[in-house]
């Protein structure tokens, strides 16, 4: 089935992966409908089904929803993502779709409590980890999204302790790629940001010493995204610049961290981008009371309040209404110190809930790590390591299982290649050249399978299909197309294929009639297919009254 959807994607011309970031970025920035049509109209022409795009497109169509706020669609989207992934055996793809999934599931539980499902948003994210440890290592770009997605999504949980290694590696990767883009800056931004908002719970829970320690990590962070960030970008750079000023809001300058976050986050401010506006408000509070400068601080911290909408992220609200209490308390009144003991209480209740389920998380990780490991394990044991198709360890087992399928009405195909001149091949250009070829002549034999048939390799030059309802006629159309898609290879080798049909019970006569058929399209001089008589089982079977009509 990967095999099938490589060899799909590969055929199909399909775009790479720096354009697939590219067009996520075009979506974020730009209009996310019009990407997601390209998007669609591109795979229904590549397919002829939007549900069979490869999973690089079924990627950007997901991100261009979710940046359009269609998240339930978008999570549908992502479910296409992971079947795509999975035919085309990648597992960088299917990590970046299981993040995104959790992270949508997460969007959609906050707005519908009905919708909540943490125990599903973990599942896919430890799967997703899991899967990044598989992923190709020659798919930064892949595999740094997927540690980006993977990270956003244990920091919206609030678990910081397992965004912050996904944003590094995220970010490692990244910065390798030339032309490295804006990732990396986007991924520091990210750094600094998590930091922060770890230091502000930190402080809610009384523990003032590690909230500094991650104000200072946060800072560093900024600066490396200022020193990254375009000269004549002035969004990224007042972005940088506004965290910078909110990681020393703590520090021995609080009026200067002060200016600096005004000088940067009020251009955010006028250009629409209330988020990072509100983000820096507490630290800006903090910093003007710190200066001497309480009264400034209390207003801008109560109309920030007082205009807060209602879909704003709740640690964004619990920063500023923790804010407010404390400026609030230091007028001495009992009832207001009462009052901010009342939510330290319940950050404190909150802080221990986090906890717990960061120990669940890390033991489901462990569990999904050693369950990916152990079906990677097993797909290996079952594949040719030179060409990547099914093995005869696998063929073999396919085999027993049709066999022992019992009597049915079911008709199996069976074809047998065997490759023509492929020895003198070897003997003048060398093992490596016969290596390229048989590479080659699997990826072409595997693009004319169909989802739900088998190509394995069960010789050093001998192949075989498993073909799924499909008569001797249909079988031999195939046959037919694989002749050709080798001849056009120019190699010099070509095949010879025998083609037999049968009952699913029949499967092991069946294959002894292909291999005769393929003996004799040997003899004939080979660079054909062959095929011999029906037997007397299918002719008597349901699949006779289709066989003129049957194959792709």
């Amino acid at each position: 089935m990967a095999q099938v959807g490589r060899a799909i994607a590969d055929r199909v011309g399909m775009l790479d992966n720096a354009e697939v970031m590219r067009l996520v970025a075009a979506a974020h920035e730009g209009d996310p409908d019009e990407v997601r049509r390209g998007v669609e109209a591109r795979m229904a022409e590549l397919t002829g089904c939007l549900e069979d795009g490869p999973a690089g497109l079924h990627y950007v169509r997901a991100a261009a929803l979710r940046a359009a706020g269609a998240h339930r669609d978008a999570l549908a989207a992502c479910t296409l993502m992971v079947a795509a992934a999975e035919r085309e055996g990648s597992p960088g793809w299917r990590a970046n779709a299981l993040a995104m999934r959790a992270m949508l599931r997460i969007v959609l539980g906050d707005s519908d409590p009905g919708e909540h499902d943490v125990d599903a948003v973990l599942r896919d994210l430890a799967d997703a980890e899991a899967e990044t440890e598989a992923a190709e290592p020659g798919d930064p770009q892949v595999a740094s999204s997927a540690h980006n997605l993977i990270a956003i999504g244990y920091f919206t949980l609030r678990l910081y302790e397992l965004a912050d290694p996904h944003y590094t590696t995220a970010y490692e990767m990244a910065a390798r790629l030339e032309p490295a883009g804006p990732v990396p800056v986007t991924v520091q931004l990210n750094l600094a940001e998590l930091h922060l908002a770890w230091a502000l719970e930190l402080y809610r829970v009384g523990q003032p010493e590690e909230a500094e320690k991650h104000s200072m990590i946060a800072g560093s962070h900024g600066q490396l995204a200022l020193q990254l960030a375009p000269a004549d970008s002035s969004y990224w750079r007042n972005v940088a610049g506004m965290y910078v000023g909110c990681a020393r809001a703590d520090g021995d300058d609080p009026a200067g961290a002060a200016e600096q976050i005004r000088v940067h986050a009020e251009p955010l401010r006028s250009g629409q981008y209330l988020d990072w506006w509100r983000f820096s408000v507490p630290f800006l509070a903090v910093a003007l009371a710190r200066s001497g400068r309480r009264d400034e601080a209390l207003a801008l911290v109560e109309q920030v309040v007082a205009e807060l909408p209602a879909d704003i992220e709740w640690y964004n609200v619990a920063a500023l209404t923790h804010t407010h209490a404390i400026l609030l308390s230091s007028t001495g009144t009992a009832e207001l110190r009462a009052t901010l003991r009342y939510g330290d209480c319940l950050a404190a209740a909150l802080w221990r809930q986090r906890l717990q389920t960061l120990h669940a998380v890390r033991t489901l990780r462990s569990l999904q790590q050693l369950r990916v490991e152990h079906a990677h394990i097993s797909r290996s044991a079952d594949t040719d390591a030179l060409t990547g198709v099914p093995n005869r360890r696998a063929f073999d087992r396919e085999l027993l299982r049709r066999a022992g399928g019992g009597p049915g009405t079911e008709c199996t195909a069976v074809l047998i290649i065997d490759l023509d001149k492929f020895k003198p091949l070897n003997d003048r250009q060398g093992h490596a050249a016969g290596d390229r070829a048989l590479k080659a002549i699997a990826t072409a034999l595997t693009a004319e399978t169909r989802a739900g048939d088998m190509l394995a390799r069960i010789g050093g030059d001998e192949f075989c299909v498993l073909l799924t309802a499909v008569d001797v006629e249909g079988a031999a159309r195939i046959a037919e197309r694989m002749v050709r898609c080798v001849r056009e290879l120019d190699l010099t080798v070509t095949v010879s294929i025998g083609v037999a049909a049968g009952t699913a019970e029949a499967v092991s006569d069946t294959l002894a009639r292909a291999d005769h058929a393929m003996y004799a399209a040997k003899a004939a001089g080979g660079d054909q297919s062959h095929y011999g008589q029906v037997s007397t089982s299918v002719r008597e079977s349901a699949c006779m009254p289709w066989a003129s009509a049957t194959g792709p």
